[in-house]
């Protein structure tokens, strides 16, 4: 299903929300988590899938794999890390702190009394732990009923202390927040709320990596951000990105509409259709609940309530919004493993592929080709954000380990 938004503008971007978001900033976020060994160095790929653009009747797919991120196999260590440092910073201002003495370790005596905690569906939490880990303050980590045995453990791995609650995703985001209000804890959370708006907008601001990372690339090798920014026209006509609570959207669509101003792409979000809270929101023209019943296979994105934040940039610029189905993301998580001839192997978890299953589904259908101007000419960009972090659920889904896709990954790649 596709809602084409009315409010979606072809504008510079606005000042009051570089004043939230920029580049800049993201660039700083940047630089400090370079800091953190738990990345792996230099950008992730952003390869060309010629073989799939040419049977969904476009002239290129692009897809980002921040599976290959870090250990961690998604996008959330752009995110919490970020936010856990500058929530540190602003506590312990004037102490001396820098990222890159937190991220070595190097306050853990002065930080024993820093607890932060968080609500995850699996990959923010994760995240956050490792992070906490490494800088050495205690962690707390809630978890709704849906979320599983095999991605607790992942979590419990990096030291986190965890809460199980019965309900759903945000039924744990109310209870992560009422157990810092209780015992004076720091939420570092990917939602926002009421009163609640400084640390969301720091993850959102470390997702922006992702976004500087895709203009280097590409930019001409002479060229550097500032020129390509300066450019007449983005050189990729569409992006597709992945809904949830709207951060990981927020994060890159405001860097992008920031670079290319009113040249910018043509943004699509997508969510499962049971947990459509961005898609609720488009129609309503404010941040509203899903009304489905949010549990999905894509786990990352079974949220039920749009971050009132991350709808500031969402609303005047993602020109639509899509739902699909839980049976459409597995056929994306099946042709993305499969590859081809021309097309490398990928190993994408059940919510990295939500942007494809949304391209797939829009050229399948006509009504939607035109609408959103997905012809011949058409570039596409695609984040898969996630790679294996269930690894059972991915070989129940896929009927191949990821292991075995990533060999045949490494085979193709070394022809």
């Amino acid at each position: 299903m596709l809602y084409l938004n009315p409010r979606a503008s072809r504008v510079p971007y606005p000042a009051e929300l570089q004043k939230i978001m920029s580049m800049a900033r993201a660039s700083e976020s940047r630089e400090w988590l370079m800091q953190w060994d738990g990345l792996r160095a230099g950008s992730t790929p952003l390869r060309d899938l010629p073989d799939l653009a040419a049977s969904l009747g476009v002239k290129t797919v692009l897809m980002k794999d921040e599976a290959l991120r870090s250990s961690l196999g998604s996008f959330k260590a752009l995110g919490a890390p970020i936010a856990l440092v500058r929530q540190i910073l602003r506590t312990f201002e004037g102490n001396g702190f820098t990222a890159k003495t937190l991220f070595a370790g190097a306050h853990r005596d002065a930080l024993a009394g820093f607890t932060a905690i968080s609500a995850t569906d699996g990959n923010h939490g994760r995240a956050l732990a490792a992070a906490a880990q490494r800088i050495g303050c205690p962690c707390v980590i809630v978890l709704h009923a849906h979320v599983s045995e095999e991605r607790e453990q992942a979590i419990a791995a990096y030291g986190a202390t965890i809460v199980r609650i019965a309900g759903n995703y945000d039924a744990s985001v109310t209870e992560a927040a009422a157990l810092a209000e209780r015992h004076g804890w720091h939420v570092i959370s990917d939602t926002s709320y009421d009163g609640y708006e400084a640390i969301p907008r720091d993850v959102m601001q470390g997702y922006g990596t992702i976004a500087a990372e895709v203009v280097e690339a590409l930019a001409a090798p002479s060229e550097d951000v500032a020129h390509v920014a300066s450019t007449s026209a983005a050189p990729v006509t569409h992006v597709f990105l992945q809904g949830g609570v709207g951060g990981l959207a927020a994060g890159v669509v405001s860097y992008l509409w920031e670079c290319w101003g009113a040249q910018r792409p043509t943004f699509v979000v997508v969510e499962p259709v049971q947990a459509d809270c961005l898609f609720q929101s488009a129609m309503a023209g404010k941040p509203s609940q899903a009304t489905g019943t949010v549990d999905s296979v894509m786990a990352g994105l079974a949220c039920g309530e749009t971050s009132p934040l991350a709808w500031r940039f969402l609303q005047p610029s993602v020109d639509g919004f899509m739902t699909v189905t839980d049976a459409q993301a597995v056929d994306a998580m099946r042709r993305l493993a499969q590859g081809s001839e021309n097309d490398v192997p990928f190993v994408a978890g059940e919510s990295g592929v939500a942007g494809l299953a949304g391209l797939m589904a829009a050229t399948a259908s006509p009504q939607m080709t035109s609408a959103l101007g997905l012809n011949a000419d058409a570039r596409v960009l695609l984040i898969n954000t996630e790679g294996a972090t269930a690894p059972s659920v991915y070989a129940d889904l896929v009927g191949e380990t990821a292991e075995a896709v990533a060999e045949r990954q490494r085979a193709w790649l070394s022809r």
